[in-house]
């Protein structure tokens, strides 16, 4: 079965559906390919359950349709999916779910994408033929656990964060959470909060604040100097926190907001983690050395400690390479974009990224509107270029 549209997008996350949306609003025809039997996969199965949006809504919106008024600033995951059911209904986002797109490469006859896709659901090979395609699998497309010395002989359990809902069936047992991002921060509060002995690997310096201190530093930077705030920032944290090198918690020599721009890397929100692990309810340990006989885990400071369960909030993978043919002018060896933001989301020959940028729900919606709008105008252009020079701008411009 070969199908012809004008924009195939690969990914019914946030980022394809809000480039669908924004399209949908200029009136170009597109489809929306999704690899599971639902959208929104990723906040709908494997996230857990006490997730909030880190960020106030103002920063959260989808193109073209705010959050309501009735709902809290930081928006629980359920409201969250509810608002994304209501955007996909509401802008009638085309999606063919239980599609697995194997390969997508560029016709050299016609100029087009040709996309193959098996239909899991029949298990029917399709092929889509379109001119622009858009890659919206986005950064956290695979869970990625680090290769660690002896972990596959150890005898307890371990998982992706992106397999944890609860602590519920941990209480009174050993858990290491190794991460300390917002995901591994909110998990070992989480773990701790249903009784588990809980324990996190902080490696590396990191800065720690209230959702309230960021979603305030988010609106100052608006007004005032990145360098201003981020100075601000630091000062807040550590008039609520103090000095917390004593707990094995180091901040970073940059600023938070600086931090973010030049790698994309987000300061953690905490949302209770910190004041356990002043507490000692939480442990901190630094990296890990290696696994060693049954259940022991060696510690790079040269600790040994016992654990029932290890949880990796260690990030994700793209997976763009495993199908993209011809990616080379847009991606990198690692699925990345090679351009940093704001230039990452267009390559050449209708090729787009969304939702790469490292900005959350704020650079989804960037890239969708960007998308969108150059695909109008590349498609308006052709339609110029075709008509008849009878209009007198075409013959000035011939002239």
């Amino acid at each position: 079965m070969e199908i012809e549209v004008p924009v195939v997008i690969v990914g019914a996350g946030p980022a394809g559906l809000a480039t669908s949306a924004c399209l949908n609003k200029l009136c170009i025809s597109n489809i929306v390919l999704e690899r599971d039997d639902c959208h929104a996969s990723l906040w709908r199965k494997r996230t857990y359950d006490r997730l909030k949006l880190h960020l106030g809504k103002d920063f959260c919106n989808l193109p073209h349709m705010p959050f309501s008024s009735d709902l809290p600033n930081f928006v629980p995951r359920v409201e969250f999916l509810r608002y994304l059911d209501r955007y996909v209904n509401h802008f009638m986002i085309s999606i063919r779910y239980n599609r697995n797109v194997e390969s997508a490469s560029l016709d050299d006859n016609n100029g087009k994408w040709r996309i193959v896709v098996n239909d899991t659901s029949s298990n029917v090979d399709e092929v889509y033929v379109s001119e622009f395609l858009v890659v919206a699998t986005g950064e956290n497309s695979k869970g990625y656990i680090p290769n660690i010395d002896g972990l596959d002989r150890f005898e307890g359990e371990y998982l992706h964060c992106s397999k944890y809902l609860n602590g519920r069936e941990w209480y009174d047992k050993n858990v290491l959470v190794v991460g300390c991002g917002n995901s591994g921060m909110e998990i070992a509060y989480d773990l701790s909060n249903w009784g588990a002995n809980t324990s996190i690997v902080i490696r590396s310096p990191v800065h720690f604040f209230t959702k309230e201190m960021v979603y305030l530093g988010m609106c100052l930077l608006k007004y005032f100097e990145m360098e201003k705030v981020d100075k601000l920032m630091l000062l807040m944290s550590k008039v609520k926190y103090g000095d917390m090198t004593k707990y094995g918690l180091a901040r970073p020599t940059e600023g938070p907001f600086a931090l973010k721009k030049m790698g994309g890397r987000t300061p953690t929100i905490d949302v209770g983690c910190v004041g356990r692990i002043k507490k000692g309810k939480i442990k901190v340990f630094p990296g890990i050395s290696s696994i060693e006989e049954g259940k022991t885990v060696q510690f790079e400071d040269g600790r040994f400690w016992h654990f029932d369960v290890i949880i990796f909030a260690t990030g994700y993978n793209s997976t763009v390479l495993k199908w993209l043919k011809d990616y080379k002018d847009l991606f990198n060896e690692n699925g990345m974009p090679k351009a940093s933001q704001p230039n990452h989301w267009k390559g050449e020959n209708g090729l787009y990224a969304a939702g790469f940028s490292r900005r959350g729900l704020e650079g989804i919606s960037y890239d969708a509107k960007r998308i969108a709008e150059d695909i109008n105008l590349t498609m308006n252009s052709r339609k110029m270029s075709s008509a008849e020079p009878n209009y007198p701008c075409l013959k000035f411009i011939d002239n």
